[in-house]
């Protein structure tokens, strides 16, 4: 490949970007404010925050939007390695918050490995998958190598616990490795191997079994486990149409807790009702639709297969906090991208947004080029 010169990024998908970060600062100011400022004084603090990372996310997001998406290949196995090394340092230095070791602070800031990994296990995931397309179809050559990395690293995420990050990874991997042309009977089969496990794991952990409950029926213990639920369905329904006002919601007010981290869609839907949920979501899908378009036409396997797990990553994280904050499912700890307070949380989207726009530039290089050699001025000329 040659990179002499490079297409037009993506517009549709950039100023998506950018309403999407703009309007995610505008509602974790508003629900942040109350807890803010009765925590730190301050009802800015988590704003301020949020708008150094969401700054130094800009900065990865026009480095990677000019870095051709090929290069990345050389990052796969030390990005993949440094994920690993992470996970397990988190688990000996990380802070404890709210019984579970997910963060590493340095200075004023934390870093959440977890977020990372997602970008490097997609890295990977392409270069393997777009390597070993004939044998992605053997157990022992294409699948085993796949399952081993990532059941290492699903294993060190739910010792944290993160059950959130560990359903975002397998549905990554489940979803590319099929696309890549996987057989679905080793497929199935695993998945009856899982499925067990999993519901072990759900049984044996208090806190999962009590999630899965509460998401069941919340009403069974309103002031306990289904309360965070319980609180954003009030929150929700309290929006209305047009909804309370911005800056109105009595539920960000400690009621609700995580009001500005996981549960800020509730705030939204709160504060700006059922139009300002429209408004997102068509937002929200403008993005994932062009991140689709970005992917599926890049003629480059690899470009293909890490844009497609991008936009995976993204639809499994709106699709899981959606489902949690209107009680259509289990609540896992799943942020909303773009939108949910969280350093990493936007690093890494702001990153992989990025990765796309690159992707998408490499596409409408190569279409510039096709309709050069295509006019009858081009074509006289190159056969001089």
């Amino acid at each position: 490949m040659k990179y002499k010169s490079r297409g037009r990024p993506d517009f549709i998908l950039l100023f998506s970007t950018f309403l999407l970060v703009g309007f995610g600062l505008i509602m974790v100011f508003s629900a942040s404010s109350p807890h803010a400022l009765y925590k730190y004084g301050d009802s800015w603090y988590f704003l301020q925050r949020q708008i150094i990372f969401a700054v130094v996310g800009w900065i990865i997001l026009l480095v990677l939007m000019n870095i051709p998406f090929a290069r990345l290949k050389a990052l796969a196995y030390p990005s993949l390695l440094l994920s690993i090394v992470l996970l397990v340092l988190v688990l000996q230095i990380g802070t404890d918050i709210n019984g579970a070791k997910r963060w590493i602070f340095i200075g004023p800031f934390s870093l959440q490995p977890g977020e990372f990994v997602k970008l490097s296990l997609i890295l990977f995931l392409a270069v393997f998958i777009s390597k070993k397309q004939e044998q992605i179809r053997d157990f022992k050559k294409g699948l085993a190598p796949v399952l081993v990395i990532v059941g290492l690293m699903i294993g060190l995420i739910l010792l944290e616990p993160d059950l959130g990050t560990a359903i975002n990874l397998l549905g990554i991997t489940f979803l590319l490795v099929i696309i890549g042309g996987a057989n679905m009977r080793h497929i199935f089969t695993i998945g009856l191997v899982a499925l067990p496990l999993i519901v072990l794991l759900v049984i044996f952990e208090s806190y999962r079994f009590q999630r899965i409950t509460a998401f069941l029926n919340p009403w069974d213990d309103p002031t306990d486990t289904g309360y965070q639920l319980i609180q954003s369905l009030f929150a929700l329904s309290r929006g209305g149409l047009s909804g309370a006002g911005l800056g109105q919601s009595f539920q960000k007010f400690h009621y609700l807790p995580e009001a500005h981290t996981d549960f800020i869609f509730a705030i939204i839907g709160e504060e700006l009702g059922f139009a300002g949920i429209v408004f997102l979501m068509l937002v929200l899908g403008i993005f994932i639709v062009r991140g689709f378009v970005a992917a599926l036409t890049c003629e480059h396997l690899f470009g293909m297969f890490l844009g497609l797990g991008i936009v995976i990553m993204f639809s499994v994280q709106i699709v899981f906090n959606l489902g949690a904050v209107t009680g259509s499912l289990p609540i896992t700890g799943v942020t909303l991208p773009f939108i949910s307070y969280g350093g990493s949380s936007l690093l890494v989207s702001m990153a992989g947004t990025g990765i796309l726009l690159s992707i998408s530039r490499e596409n409408n290089r190569i279409r510039m080029e096709k309709q050069k050699e295509n006019r009858p001025g081009f074509r006289q000329t190159a056969s001089m």
